[in-house]
């Protein structure tokens, strides 16, 4: 089964860790990563720029509308997320505990992917 786990963490909050403490916690996220691949778990992730970037798309009455900005504001932003192959909801969790930025106060969400069919 496959699970996205995404990462969310205060953007504000992260800009105002010092830098060494934040170039830590992305060395850690290099060798959490590289232990996900190493058990074989692994399936994909990426790293988002800034929610400042983002654009949402909408419809409204037939009209499609393009919006600065995030969906939702919230106090954590969508920052990151990893795709990975697990037996059970409980080992997709394992795996989640230990990424970085939790103890700086991010927060991940894990979430079941639907299979979806091959068309």
């Amino acid at each position: 089964m496959q699970y996205l786990l995404m990462c969310c963490i205060d953007e504000k909050a992260w800009g105002a860790l010092p830098e060494p403490e934040r170039a830590k916690v992305m060395q850690d996220y290099d060798t959490w990563t590289q232990g996900v691949v190493r058990g074989g778990q692994y399936r994909a992730s990426g790293k988002l720029q800034p929610v400042a970037t983002a654009t949402t798309v909408r419809e409204k009455n037939g009209k499609r509308l393009v919006l600065d900005g995030p969906f939702a504001e919230t106090r954590e932003q969508l920052g990151g997320y990893h795709l990975v192959e697990c037996k059970d909801l409980d080992e997709a969790i394992s795996i989640a505990g230990k990424i970085p930025t939790l103890r700086v106060g991010g927060v991940v969400e894990v979430r079941p992917l639907e299979p979806m069919p091959h068309r």
